[in-house]
C-alpha cells in the first residue's frame, strides 16, 4: 500500500497517511473506480493559511503561484511591500528557461522572495515535504513552465482533489483482493516477505526472499522494483555489471523526507463552534472573524502553515469539514452516542528530521499546542494517534531527470523501476509510473 493507510482512532477507520489524490489527472480516480470504489470531493469547505499570525485565505494559486491579482490581494497574506512586488510580475510567464533552476529560483525572480515563503513554500511543504530552494522545476513542478499559469473556467469548476469513501487506505486493499491472473498464470499476493537479494540468472532473475535461517528463491522472467530508491539501489548492486552499479549510485543520490501524521477525535461540543457550527455550543469570536473574509464557505477545511512563521506543525486538515464520509462517521460514534470530529496534523520537512527526535506524546502534544494557537481548540481529544513516515518523500532536486534517464538506461532486459522516486509524488503520478514499467517489461530491450 505504500503511504495508503488506515488505523482505527476513536473506533473510526480514517487515514493515517495519503488521505487524497488529485482529480486533474486520471489515472487514481480510474484505477480507484476500476476496483470497485466509490471516488468522492471535498466539500466546499475553503483552505486557509496561518501565516503573519492569523489564519488568511488561502487565494487561487498554482502550486503557491497565485492566479488572480484580486484574490491574492483580498487574503491578506503578504504585506503591502510583498503584494506590490507580485502584482508587478503576475501575469508575465515565468519560464521557459534554458536551465533547470529551483522552484524558488523561478519564482523568486518574477513575483519576490515573499511568494516563495509564504505561498509557495507551504504548498510545497504539503506535497513533498521539502523546500522550494531544493526542489527542481522541470520534476517537480513543470506546469510553472511555458505559458502564464492560469486556469480555464472549467478547471475552476473541477475538484482540484478526490478521495475514496472511507478512505485511500480502501484502495491497495481492493485491487489485492479484486486481481485476477491471466488464463494459465498464477497470481500471488505476498504482504510483509523481505526482498533480501536480486541476482541473474541465465533465463531472467532470481530473488531471495525472507530471513537467513528460512531463507526462500524465487525465479522470474522480469522483475518491476517499486521499492524507494535506497532499497532499489541496495538490489541494483547485486546483479553485478557496470551499469547496474552506476544505476545503484545515481539512485543513491535522491534524498528523502521524513514527516509523521498526528490524527485527533474531539467531542463536537469540545470544539469551537465556527468550526463546526451546527454541532459545537460555544463560539471563539476572535477565530469567527478571522473566518469571516471573502470566499469563505463555511468552516475551513484546513490550513497550511509556511515555514518562515515557525510553527511545528506545517498543515492541518479538518477531516470533518473536508469530507463528507468523515463527518457522517463521526455522527453518534462518540461515547453515550456523542458526535465525533476527526482532525489531523502533519510535521516534517526535509533536512529537518531533527524535529521529528522526539517521543509519540512530545508531537502529539507540540501539534494541540499549535492547534489551539491557530483555531482556539484547547479540549483534550477522545482519541489520538500519530504515525511516522520515515524516509517518506523523495526530493526532486536539481537534475532529477537526468538522473533517472540514466537510470532506465542503465537497466538490463526484463528489469523496471518505478513509483514516487521517477515519476513524481502522488498516487497519479505513481500509478502511471507503474504502468510505464509493465510497459517496460513487456517489451523488453536487447539484453
Amino acid at each position: 500500500g505504500g503511504k495508503l493507510r488506515g488505523h482505527d482512532v476513536a473506533g473510526l477507520r480514517v487515514d493515517v497517511g495519503a488521505e487524497s489524490m488529485l482529480n486533474s489527472r486520471p489515472e487514481g480516480v480510474g484505477l480507484a473506480r476500476s476496483a470497485g470504489l466509490h471516488v468522492v470531493h471535498p466539500t466546499g469547505a475553503a483552505p486557509y493559511l496561518w501565516t503573519r499570525g492569523e489564519l488568511r485565505r488561502l487565494p487561487r494559486t498554482l502550486l503557491g503561484v497565485p492566479l488572480d491579482a484580486d484574490d491574492l490581494a483580498a487574503s491578506g497574506v503578504l504585506s503591502d511591500a510583498g503584494l506590490a512586488r507580485a502584482l508587478a510580475g503576475l501575469g508575465a510567464p515565468l519560464g521557459p528557461v534554458g536551465e533547470d533552476l529551483t522552484i524558488a529560483e523561478l519564482v523568486g525572480r518574477r513575483l519576490g522572495q515573499e511568494v516563495v515563503d509564504r505561498l509557495v513554500e507551504p504548498l510545497l511543504g504539503g506535497v513533498y515535504a521539502g523546500h522550494a530552494a531544493n526542489l527542481s522545476t522541470r520534476a517537480a513542478a513543470a506546469q510553472l513552465l511555458g505559458p502564464t499559469p492560469q486556469q480555464s473556467a472549467d478547471q475552476r469548476k473541477r475538484p482540484v482533489f478526490a478521495g475514496v469513501e472511507g478512505g485511500m487506505w480502501r484502495l491497495p486493499a481492493a485491487l489485492a483482493a479484486g486481481a485476477a491472473p491471466a488464463e494459465g498464470g498464477r497470481y500471488d499476493v505476498r504482504c510483509g516477505a523481505t526482498v533480501r537479494e536480486l541476482a541473474r540468472t541465465p533465463s531472467g532473475f532470481r530473488l531471495t526472499i525472507g530471513p537467513t535461517t528460512a531463507q526462500e528463491y524465487v525465479e522470474a522472467d522480469a522483475v518491476v522494483l517499486a521499492t524507494p530508491a535506497p532499497a532499489a539501489a541496495r538490489l541494483l548492486r547485486g546483479i553485478g555489471g557496470r551499469a547496474a552499479v552506476a544505476a545503484a549510485s545515481a539512485l543513491g543520490q535522491i534524498e528523502y523526507a521524513s514527516v509523521a501524521i498526528a490524527t485527533f477525535a474531539y467531542r463536537a461540543a469540545d470544539l469551537p463552534a465556527v468550526l463546526a457550527p451546527e454541532m459545537a455550543p460555544e463560539t471563539a469570536p476572535e477565530v469567527a472573524a478571522e473566518m469571516a473574509q471573502p470566499g469563505a464557505q463555511g468552516p475551513p477545511s484546513g490550513f497550511l502553515v509556511p515555514p518562515i512563521d515557525g510553527r511545528r506543525i506545517k498543515a492541518a486538515t479538518l477531516s470533518f469539514a473536508k469530507w463528507d464520509w468523515v463527518r457522517d462517521a463521526g455522527r453518534g460514534a462518540g461515547p453515550g452516542g456523542e458526535d465525533l470530529l476527526l482532525l489531523r496534523a502533519s510535521l516534517g520537512r526535509h533536512r529537518e528530521e531533527a524535529t521529528l527526535q522526539a517521543s509519540d506524546g512530545e508531537l502529539l502534544a507540540a501539534c494541540r499546542g499549535d492547534l489551539a494557537d491557530a483555531i482556539g481548540l484547547v479540549a483534550a481529544p477522545v482519541d489520538q494517534h500519530l504515525q511516522r513516515w520515515g524516509g517518506a518523500l523523495p526530493q526532486l532536486a536539481l537534475g532529477h531527470l537526468d538522473r533517472v534517464a540514466r537510470v532506465r538506461a542503465a537497466l538490463p532486459a526484463g528489469l523496471a523501476v518505478c513509483g514516487a522516486a521517477y515519476d513524481g509524488v502522488g498516487i497519479p503520478a505513481v500509478i502511471a509510473s507503474a504502468h510505464a514499467a509493465a510497459r517496460a517489461i513487456a517489451k523488453p530491450r536487447q539484453a
